[in-house]
């Protein structure tokens, strides 16, 4: 996994959560939404770049 690609995913992770967080806090269930499918943005983008390096070795 490339250095630049692992840290995106990690960005969309950490970002997701708190967006989800904030969404939960502030009972706003549409942020609490966005904030969900943010950090499976983020897993996703991790797993097809795991693959990848599965596959280069």
């Amino acid at each position: 996994m490339s250095g630049e690609q692992k840290t995106e995913a990690k960005g969309e992770q950490a970002k997701g959560k708190l967006k989800e967080t904030a969404g939960h806090l502030t009972g706003n269930d549409r942020l609490t939404a966005e904030g969900r499918a943010e950090q499976a943005k983020g897993d996703a983008r991790q797993a097809k770049e795991s693959v990848k390096d599965a596959f280069k070795r």
